[in-house]
Protein backbone atom coordinates (compact mmCIF):
# COMPACT_ATOMS: atom_id res chain seq x y z
CA UNK A 1 0.00 0.00 0.00
CA UNK A 2 2.90 2.36 0.98
CA UNK A 3 4.92 1.39 -1.76
CA UNK A 4 2.29 2.37 -4.49
CA UNK A 5 1.38 5.46 -2.15
CA UNK A 6 5.28 6.89 -2.71
CA UNK A 7 5.25 5.68 -7.16
CA UNK A 8 2.14 7.31 -7.48
CA UNK A 9 3.37 10.37 -5.22
CA UNK A 10 6.43 10.64 -7.81
CA UNK A 11 4.55 10.17 -10.61
CA UNK A 12 2.19 12.88 -10.40
CA UNK A 13 5.45 15.27 -8.72
CA UNK A 14 6.83 14.21 -12.18
CA UNK A 15 4.41 15.26 -14.66
CA UNK A 16 4.39 17.05 -17.24
CA UNK A 17 7.97 15.57 -18.65
CA UNK A 18 11.00 17.72 -17.88
CA UNK A 19 14.04 18.33 -19.92
CA UNK A 20 17.05 17.52 -17.70
CA UNK A 21 19.55 19.76 -19.70
CA UNK A 22 17.03 22.52 -18.18
CA UNK A 23 17.07 21.76 -14.47
CA UNK A 24 19.14 23.70 -12.14
CA UNK A 25 21.86 21.96 -10.00
CA UNK A 26 21.28 19.21 -7.68
CA UNK A 27 21.96 21.71 -4.99
CA UNK A 28 20.21 24.97 -6.36
CA UNK A 29 16.26 24.73 -4.99
CA UNK A 30 15.88 28.23 -5.23
CA UNK A 31 13.31 28.30 -8.13
CA UNK A 32 11.24 25.70 -6.05
CA UNK A 33 7.71 27.00 -4.91
CA UNK A 34 7.55 24.54 -2.05
CA UNK A 35 8.98 25.85 0.82
CA UNK A 36 10.02 23.79 3.68
CA UNK A 37 6.88 24.58 5.81
CA UNK A 38 4.65 23.67 3.20
CA UNK A 39 6.62 20.21 2.18
CA UNK A 40 6.67 19.64 5.92
CA UNK A 41 2.91 19.96 6.09
CA UNK A 42 2.45 17.54 3.14
CA UNK A 43 4.40 14.98 4.63
CA UNK A 44 2.25 15.47 7.44
CA UNK A 45 -0.89 14.93 5.64
CA UNK A 46 0.76 11.91 4.22
CA UNK A 47 1.80 10.41 6.81
CA UNK A 48 -1.34 10.86 9.17
CA UNK A 49 -3.22 9.24 7.07
CA UNK A 50 -0.89 6.32 6.62
CA UNK A 51 -1.22 5.93 10.36
CA UNK A 52 -4.77 6.65 10.58
CA UNK A 53 -5.98 4.30 7.69
CA UNK A 54 -3.27 1.94 6.42
CA UNK A 55 -3.29 -1.42 8.33
CA UNK A 56 0.66 -1.83 7.30
CA UNK A 57 1.81 0.52 9.68
CA UNK A 58 3.76 -1.02 12.35
CA UNK A 59 2.42 0.44 15.72
CA UNK A 60 4.99 -1.02 17.71
CA UNK A 61 7.22 1.00 20.01
CA UNK A 62 10.24 -1.03 20.87
CA UNK A 63 10.77 -0.89 17.16
CA UNK A 64 9.97 2.75 15.63
CA UNK A 65 12.15 3.43 18.82
CA UNK A 66 15.01 1.59 17.60
CA UNK A 67 14.85 2.65 14.28
CA UNK A 68 13.87 6.12 15.11
CA UNK A 69 17.60 5.93 17.33
CA UNK A 70 19.30 4.41 14.50
CA UNK A 71 17.89 7.20 12.19
CA UNK A 72 18.45 10.40 14.42
CA UNK A 73 22.29 8.95 14.91
CA UNK A 74 22.54 9.86 11.27
CA UNK A 75 20.59 12.93 11.06
CA UNK A 76 23.04 14.27 13.50
CA UNK A 77 26.05 13.16 11.84
CA UNK A 78 24.36 14.52 8.55
CA UNK A 79 24.52 17.82 6.48
CA UNK A 80 21.63 18.95 8.46
CA UNK A 81 21.80 18.03 11.60
CA UNK A 82 18.79 20.21 13.21
CA UNK A 83 16.39 19.26 10.68
CA UNK A 84 13.12 17.39 11.60
CA UNK A 85 13.20 13.71 10.55
CA UNK A 86 10.50 10.76 11.52
CA UNK A 87 11.30 7.43 11.15
CA UNK A 88 8.56 4.99 10.85
CA UNK A 89 8.20 0.89 10.32
CA UNK A 90 5.87 -0.49 7.92
CA UNK A 91 4.90 -4.41 8.40
CA UNK A 92 5.67 -5.41 4.58
CA UNK A 93 8.23 -8.10 3.90
CA UNK A 94 9.16 -6.72 0.30
CA UNK A 95 12.42 -4.89 0.89
CA UNK A 96 11.66 -1.14 0.46
CA UNK A 97 12.32 1.86 2.21
CA UNK A 98 11.24 5.16 1.21
CA UNK A 99 11.18 9.33 1.97
CA UNK A 100 7.90 11.00 2.33
CA UNK A 101 8.36 14.97 1.83
CA UNK A 102 8.96 17.02 5.43
CA UNK A 103 11.71 14.51 6.69
CA UNK A 104 9.21 11.40 7.17
CA UNK A 105 10.96 7.93 6.71
CA UNK A 106 9.51 4.60 6.44
CA UNK A 107 11.10 1.41 6.04
CA UNK A 108 9.44 -2.11 5.47
CA UNK A 109 10.35 -4.92 8.14
CA UNK A 110 11.30 -6.47 4.93
CA UNK A 111 14.34 -4.48 4.61
CA UNK A 112 15.51 -4.92 8.10
CA UNK A 113 15.19 -8.65 8.09
CA UNK A 114 17.09 -8.86 5.00
CA UNK A 115 20.19 -6.51 6.44
CA UNK A 116 23.04 -8.38 7.28
CA UNK A 117 24.35 -6.11 9.74
CA UNK A 118 23.41 -2.95 11.31
CA UNK A 119 25.64 -0.64 9.13
CA UNK A 120 23.50 -2.05 6.00
CA UNK A 121 20.61 -1.02 7.68
CA UNK A 122 22.07 2.56 8.36
CA UNK A 123 23.25 2.59 4.94
CA UNK A 124 19.59 3.08 3.70
CA UNK A 125 18.68 5.43 6.24
CA UNK A 126 21.55 7.83 5.27
CA UNK A 127 20.67 7.09 1.45
CA UNK A 128 17.01 8.10 2.36
CA UNK A 129 17.96 11.06 4.72
CA UNK A 130 20.13 12.47 2.03
CA UNK A 131 17.20 12.25 -0.15
CA UNK A 132 15.68 14.85 2.13
CA UNK A 133 18.62 16.91 3.19
CA UNK A 134 19.06 17.68 -0.43
CA UNK A 135 15.47 18.18 -0.99
CA UNK A 136 14.67 16.29 -3.95
CA UNK A 137 11.28 16.12 -3.58
CA UNK A 138 10.66 19.13 -2.90
CA UNK A 139 12.67 20.08 -6.09
CA UNK A 140 10.63 17.75 -8.08
CA UNK A 141 6.98 18.96 -6.55
CA UNK A 142 8.24 22.34 -6.54
CA UNK A 143 8.77 22.71 -10.21
CA UNK A 144 5.43 21.82 -10.94
CA UNK A 145 3.77 24.65 -8.44
CA UNK A 146 0.58 24.88 -6.63
CA UNK A 147 -1.18 22.74 -8.84
CA UNK A 148 1.05 19.34 -8.28
CA UNK A 149 0.32 20.09 -4.62
CA UNK A 150 -3.58 19.58 -5.31
CA UNK A 151 -2.88 16.69 -7.43
CA UNK A 152 -0.66 15.43 -4.44
CA UNK A 153 -3.44 15.49 -2.26
CA UNK A 154 -6.02 14.52 -4.53
CA UNK A 155 -3.78 11.31 -5.16
CA UNK A 156 -3.51 10.36 -1.79
CA UNK A 157 -7.20 10.31 -1.00
CA UNK A 158 -7.73 8.15 -3.93
CA UNK A 159 -5.05 5.57 -3.57
CA UNK A 160 -6.43 5.33 0.37
CA UNK A 161 -9.86 5.61 -1.54
CA UNK A 162 -8.84 2.68 -3.58
CA UNK A 163 -7.72 0.09 -0.41
CA UNK A 164 -10.37 -2.04 -0.72
CA UNK A 165 -10.05 -2.75 -4.58
CA UNK A 166 -6.12 -2.98 -5.19
CA UNK A 167 -6.54 -3.19 -9.00
CA UNK A 168 -7.66 0.78 -8.89
CA UNK A 169 -4.24 1.35 -7.21
CA UNK A 170 -1.82 -1.01 -9.66
CA UNK A 171 -3.79 0.97 -12.13
CA UNK A 172 -2.46 3.88 -11.42
CA UNK A 173 0.70 2.59 -10.88
CA UNK A 174 0.70 1.02 -14.15
CA UNK A 175 -0.43 4.41 -16.05
CA UNK A 176 2.16 6.25 -14.11
CA UNK A 177 5.06 4.11 -14.49
CA UNK A 178 4.99 3.45 -18.28
CA UNK A 179 5.65 7.00 -19.50
CA UNK A 180 6.81 9.23 -16.04
CA UNK A 181 9.16 7.62 -14.42
CA UNK A 182 11.02 5.96 -17.55
CA UNK A 183 11.02 9.04 -19.20
CA UNK A 184 12.30 10.55 -16.11
CA UNK A 185 15.33 7.89 -15.40
CA UNK A 186 18.34 9.82 -16.19
CA UNK A 187 17.01 12.49 -14.17
CA UNK A 188 16.37 10.33 -10.93
CA UNK A 189 20.11 8.65 -11.49
CA UNK A 190 21.43 12.19 -10.92
CA UNK A 191 19.47 12.26 -7.29
CA UNK A 192 20.19 8.54 -6.50
CA UNK A 193 24.33 8.98 -7.56
CA UNK A 194 23.29 12.53 -4.65
CA UNK A 195 21.96 10.50 -2.18
CA UNK A 196 24.94 8.17 -2.40
CA UNK A 197 27.66 10.27 -2.00
CA UNK A 198 25.94 11.87 0.78
CA UNK A 199 24.66 8.91 2.49
CA UNK A 200 28.23 7.45 2.44
CA UNK A 201 29.84 10.38 3.93
CA UNK A 202 27.19 10.18 6.21
CA UNK A 203 27.50 6.38 7.18
CA UNK A 204 31.63 7.53 8.14
CA UNK A 205 30.46 10.74 10.10
CA UNK A 206 28.14 8.28 12.37
CA UNK A 207 31.20 5.60 12.85
CA UNK A 208 28.81 2.71 11.01
CA UNK A 209 31.31 0.83 8.52
CA UNK A 210 30.98 1.98 4.66
CA UNK A 211 30.99 -1.27 3.45
CA UNK A 212 27.75 -2.07 3.93
CA UNK A 213 26.17 0.00 1.86
CA UNK A 214 27.95 -1.11 -2.03
CA UNK A 215 27.60 -4.57 0.42
CA UNK A 216 23.95 -4.16 0.30
CA UNK A 217 23.20 -2.57 -2.51
CA UNK A 218 25.19 -5.36 -4.36
CA UNK A 219 22.83 -8.15 -2.99
CA UNK A 220 19.95 -5.74 -4.08
CA UNK A 221 20.68 -5.83 -7.49
CA UNK A 222 21.62 -9.90 -7.85
CA UNK A 223 18.37 -10.20 -6.30
CA UNK A 224 16.80 -8.12 -8.89
CA UNK A 225 18.73 -10.51 -11.47
CA UNK A 226 17.26 -13.42 -10.18
CA UNK A 227 13.77 -12.25 -10.25
CA UNK A 228 13.36 -9.94 -13.04
CA UNK A 229 9.28 -9.74 -13.33
CA UNK A 230 9.50 -9.44 -9.26
CA UNK A 231 12.59 -7.15 -8.44
CA UNK A 232 13.27 -5.49 -4.96
CA UNK A 233 11.00 -2.57 -4.62
CA UNK A 234 13.84 -0.57 -3.82
CA UNK A 235 15.24 -1.09 -6.76
CA UNK A 236 12.16 0.37 -8.71
CA UNK A 237 11.85 3.21 -6.73
CA UNK A 238 15.58 3.68 -6.71
CA UNK A 239 17.07 2.46 -10.25
CA UNK A 240 20.53 0.99 -9.27
CA UNK A 241 23.06 0.75 -11.84
CA UNK A 242 26.50 -1.07 -11.92
CA UNK A 243 27.70 2.70 -12.39
CA UNK A 244 26.42 3.48 -8.78
CA UNK A 245 27.73 0.16 -7.22
CA UNK A 246 30.85 0.96 -8.56
CA UNK A 247 31.28 4.60 -8.01
CA UNK A 248 30.66 3.48 -3.87
CA UNK A 249 33.03 0.62 -4.48
CA UNK A 250 35.85 3.31 -5.16
CA UNK A 251 34.59 5.85 -2.74
CA UNK A 252 34.76 3.25 0.18
CA UNK A 253 38.31 1.98 -1.14
CA UNK A 254 39.56 5.64 -0.11
CA UNK A 255 38.23 5.84 3.16
CA UNK A 256 39.39 4.25 6.19
CA UNK A 257 38.67 0.41 6.95
CA UNK A 258 36.40 0.22 10.52
CA UNK A 259 34.64 -2.84 11.68
CA UNK A 260 31.90 -1.77 13.40
CA UNK A 261 29.91 -4.67 15.93
CA UNK A 262 26.34 -4.59 15.53
CA UNK A 263 24.33 -3.15 19.07
CA UNK A 264 22.28 -5.98 20.50
CA UNK A 265 19.03 -4.05 20.00
CA UNK A 266 19.87 -4.78 16.03
CA UNK A 267 19.86 -8.45 16.58
CA UNK A 268 16.62 -7.98 19.13
CA UNK A 269 14.43 -5.86 16.65
CA UNK A 270 15.71 -8.54 13.80
CA UNK A 271 14.44 -11.25 16.18
CA UNK A 272 10.95 -9.86 17.10
CA UNK A 273 10.06 -9.20 13.18
CA UNK A 274 10.81 -12.89 12.66
CA UNK A 275 8.90 -14.36 15.19
CA UNK A 276 6.14 -11.84 14.08
CA UNK A 277 6.36 -12.88 10.38
CA UNK A 278 5.83 -16.51 10.96
CA UNK A 279 3.36 -18.79 12.43
CA UNK A 280 4.15 -19.71 16.28
CA UNK A 281 4.96 -23.39 15.43
CA UNK A 282 6.90 -22.45 12.70
CA UNK A 283 8.97 -19.81 14.20
CA UNK A 284 9.52 -22.09 17.04
CA UNK A 285 10.96 -24.52 14.76
CA UNK A 286 12.73 -22.27 13.49
CA UNK A 287 14.64 -20.69 16.22
CA UNK A 288 15.18 -23.78 17.81
CA UNK A 289 17.02 -24.94 14.67
CA UNK A 290 19.38 -21.80 14.92
CA UNK A 291 19.71 -21.70 18.65
CA UNK A 292 21.31 -25.22 18.07
CA UNK A 293 24.13 -24.29 15.56
CA UNK A 294 24.65 -21.03 18.07
CA UNK A 295 23.61 -21.65 21.50
CA UNK A 296 25.12 -18.72 22.78
CA UNK A 297 23.77 -15.86 20.12
CA UNK A 298 21.61 -13.49 22.55
CA UNK A 299 19.45 -12.35 19.78
CA UNK A 300 18.35 -16.01 18.40
CA UNK A 301 17.44 -17.24 22.29
CA UNK A 302 15.75 -13.85 22.43
CA UNK A 303 13.63 -14.84 19.41
CA UNK A 304 12.71 -18.16 20.76
CA UNK A 305 11.94 -16.73 23.68
CA UNK A 306 9.37 -14.85 21.63
CA UNK A 307 8.08 -17.81 19.68
CA UNK A 308 7.41 -20.00 22.71
CA UNK A 309 5.57 -17.27 24.17
CA UNK A 310 3.52 -16.78 20.72
CA UNK A 311 2.65 -20.49 20.97
CA UNK A 312 1.72 -20.18 24.32
CA UNK A 313 4.50 -21.76 26.08
CA UNK A 314 4.97 -19.64 29.25
CA UNK A 315 7.14 -21.73 30.72
CA UNK A 316 9.29 -22.31 27.83
CA UNK A 317 9.81 -18.53 26.93
CA UNK A 318 10.99 -17.84 30.44
CA UNK A 319 13.24 -20.70 31.20
CA UNK A 320 15.05 -19.26 27.99
CA UNK A 321 14.39 -15.64 28.31
CA UNK A 322 16.03 -15.41 32.43
CA UNK A 323 19.72 -16.05 31.46
CA UNK A 324 19.67 -13.75 28.77
CA UNK A 325 18.58 -11.05 31.51
CA UNK A 326 21.36 -12.27 33.88
CA UNK A 327 24.02 -11.26 31.31
CA UNK A 328 25.81 -7.25 31.36
CA UNK A 329 24.81 -4.61 30.43
CA UNK A 330 21.07 -6.13 29.84
CA UNK A 331 18.58 -4.88 27.17
CA UNK A 332 15.28 -2.56 27.44
CA UNK A 333 14.17 -5.40 25.07
CA UNK A 334 14.69 -8.54 27.38
CA UNK A 335 13.49 -6.69 30.45
CA UNK A 336 10.19 -5.52 28.73
CA UNK A 337 9.68 -8.69 27.32
CA UNK A 338 9.98 -10.15 30.87
CA UNK A 339 6.88 -8.00 31.84
CA UNK A 340 4.95 -9.00 28.87
CA UNK A 341 5.64 -12.81 30.13
CA UNK A 342 3.99 -11.34 33.81
CA UNK A 343 1.66 -9.96 32.71
CA UNK A 344 0.60 -13.06 30.23
CA UNK A 345 0.18 -14.81 33.85
CA UNK A 346 -2.08 -12.07 35.15
CA UNK A 347 0.44 -10.59 37.06
CA UNK A 348 0.43 -7.12 36.86
CA UNK A 349 2.01 -5.78 40.00
CA UNK A 350 4.98 -8.27 39.40
CA UNK A 351 5.14 -6.47 35.67
CA UNK A 352 5.23 -3.11 37.21
CA UNK A 353 7.89 -4.02 39.47
CA UNK A 354 10.07 -5.04 36.72
CA UNK A 355 9.34 -1.95 34.41
CA UNK A 356 10.09 0.60 37.73
CA UNK A 357 13.70 -1.49 38.05
CA UNK A 358 14.07 -1.52 34.32
CA UNK A 359 13.02 2.50 33.72
CA UNK A 360 15.55 3.38 36.42
CA UNK A 361 18.20 1.35 34.53
CA UNK A 362 17.25 2.70 31.32
CA UNK A 363 15.81 6.64 31.54
CA UNK A 364 15.79 7.05 28.09
CA UNK A 365 14.02 4.41 27.01
CA UNK A 366 10.62 5.93 25.66
CA UNK A 367 8.95 1.89 25.31
CA UNK A 368 9.86 1.09 28.58
CA UNK A 369 7.55 4.04 30.17
CA UNK A 370 4.51 3.00 27.58
CA UNK A 371 5.08 -0.26 29.26
CA UNK A 372 4.83 0.68 32.36
CA UNK A 373 1.59 2.95 31.86
CA UNK A 374 0.23 0.32 30.34
CA UNK A 375 1.07 -2.26 33.38
CA UNK A 376 0.53 0.34 36.04
CA UNK A 377 -3.75 0.87 34.37
CA UNK A 378 -3.43 -3.23 34.32
CA UNK A 379 -2.47 -3.12 38.35
CA UNK A 380 -5.48 -0.43 38.96
CA UNK A 381 -2.94 2.05 39.31
CA UNK A 382 -4.43 4.50 36.89
CA UNK A 383 -2.94 7.92 39.06
CA UNK A 384 0.42 6.89 38.52
CA UNK A 385 0.21 6.23 35.01
CA UNK A 386 -1.72 9.77 34.50
CA UNK A 387 1.14 11.00 36.62
CA UNK A 388 3.78 9.64 34.32
CA UNK A 389 1.98 10.12 31.33
CA UNK A 390 1.22 13.99 31.88
CA UNK A 391 5.22 14.36 33.02
CA UNK A 392 6.19 12.84 29.89
CA UNK A 393 4.05 15.14 28.14
CA UNK A 394 5.74 18.25 29.01
CA UNK A 395 8.37 17.31 27.20
CA UNK A 396 7.03 15.62 24.18
CA UNK A 397 3.24 17.23 23.95
CA UNK A 398 3.44 16.08 20.37
CA UNK A 399 3.62 12.38 21.67
CA UNK A 400 -0.19 10.92 20.79
CA UNK A 401 0.85 7.71 22.64
CA UNK A 402 1.38 9.58 25.60
CA UNK A 403 -2.33 11.63 25.36
CA UNK A 404 -3.92 8.52 24.89
CA UNK A 405 -2.13 7.13 28.23
CA UNK A 406 -3.60 10.09 29.89
CA UNK A 407 -7.27 9.49 28.10
CA UNK A 408 -7.11 5.77 29.28
CA UNK A 409 -5.75 6.63 32.97
CA UNK A 410 -8.74 9.92 33.19
CA UNK A 411 -11.22 7.14 32.04
CA UNK A 412 -9.97 4.99 34.55
CA UNK A 413 -9.98 7.49 37.77
CA UNK A 414 -13.75 8.01 35.96
CA UNK A 415 -12.69 11.97 35.48
CA UNK A 416 -14.91 12.39 32.36
CA UNK A 417 -13.43 16.10 31.39
CA UNK A 418 -9.36 15.18 31.53
CA UNK A 419 -10.41 11.93 29.51
CA UNK A 420 -11.97 14.00 26.56
CA UNK A 421 -10.00 16.77 26.79
CA UNK A 422 -6.85 14.46 26.39
CA UNK A 423 -8.52 12.36 23.70
CA UNK A 424 -9.26 15.86 21.92
CA UNK A 425 -5.32 16.29 21.81
CA UNK A 426 -4.77 12.77 20.43
CA UNK A 427 -7.33 13.53 17.20
CA UNK A 428 -5.78 17.13 16.98
CA UNK A 429 -2.10 14.98 16.36
CA UNK A 430 -4.00 12.82 13.90
CA UNK A 431 -5.04 15.74 12.08
CA UNK A 432 -8.68 14.87 13.06
CA UNK A 433 -10.13 18.60 13.70
CA UNK A 434 -13.56 18.00 13.67
CA UNK A 435 -13.12 14.90 16.26
CA UNK A 436 -11.06 17.02 18.49
CA UNK A 437 -13.86 19.80 18.57
CA UNK A 438 -16.53 16.92 19.06
CA UNK A 439 -14.53 15.91 22.11
CA UNK A 440 -14.07 19.30 23.74
CA UNK A 441 -18.03 19.55 23.00
CA UNK A 442 -18.38 16.56 24.97
CA UNK A 443 -15.81 17.42 28.03
CA UNK A 444 -17.76 20.46 28.35
CA UNK A 445 -21.19 19.05 29.24
CA UNK A 446 -19.51 16.17 31.04
CA UNK A 447 -20.40 17.91 34.19
CA UNK A 448 -17.06 16.83 36.73
CA UNK A 449 -14.85 19.56 35.40
CA UNK A 450 -14.00 22.57 37.77
CA UNK A 451 -13.55 26.50 36.36
CA UNK A 452 -9.84 26.21 35.71
CA UNK A 453 -10.58 22.84 33.47
CA UNK A 454 -13.40 24.30 31.10
CA UNK A 455 -11.86 27.36 30.73
CA UNK A 456 -8.94 25.57 29.22
CA UNK A 457 -11.26 23.39 27.49
CA UNK A 458 -12.92 26.39 26.05
CA UNK A 459 -9.84 28.04 24.86
CA UNK A 460 -8.74 25.12 23.15
CA UNK A 461 -11.57 24.62 21.56
CA UNK A 462 -11.80 28.97 20.20
CA UNK A 463 -8.26 27.86 18.94
CA UNK A 464 -9.44 24.09 16.98
CA UNK A 465 -12.26 26.00 15.32
CA UNK A 466 -10.23 28.73 13.96
CA UNK A 467 -7.96 26.32 12.25
CA UNK A 468 -10.36 24.46 11.27
CA UNK A 469 -11.95 27.88 9.71
CA UNK A 470 -8.74 28.72 8.36
CA UNK A 471 -8.41 25.44 6.54
CA UNK A 472 -11.60 25.66 4.87
CA UNK A 473 -10.75 28.49 3.92
CA UNK A 474 -7.41 27.64 2.43
CA UNK A 475 -9.20 25.04 0.50
CA UNK A 476 -11.98 27.07 -1.28
CA UNK A 477 -9.19 29.23 -2.52
CA UNK A 478 -6.92 26.16 -3.44
CA UNK A 479 -4.03 26.38 -1.35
Amino acid sequence: MIKRLFILLLCVAMVPRLNAASLPDLGDVAASELSPQAERRLGESIIQEIRLRDNAYLDDPEVEEYVGRLGQRLVASGPAPNQQFDFFVVRDGTLNAFALPGGYIGVHTGLILAAESESELASVLGHEIAHVTQRHIAQLVGKQGQASMVMLASMLVAVLAARSNSQISEAAVAAGQAGVIQSQLGYTRDFEREADRIGLQTLESAGFDVRGMPGFFERLQRAGRLYENNAPSYLRTHPLTAERISDMGNRVGQMRYRQVPDSPEFGFVRAKLRVAAAAPLDAVRELEALVAKSPNVAAQNYGLARAYFAAGRLDDAEKTLEPLRREKPGSPFLESFAAELRSARRDAPGAVEILDAATRRFPDNRSLRYARMDALLEAGRAQEAATLARSGIQDRSDDARLWTYVARSEAALGHRTAQHRAQAEVYVLQGSLLAAIEQLEIARRAGDGDFYQLSAVDARMRELKAEERQRREEKRNGG
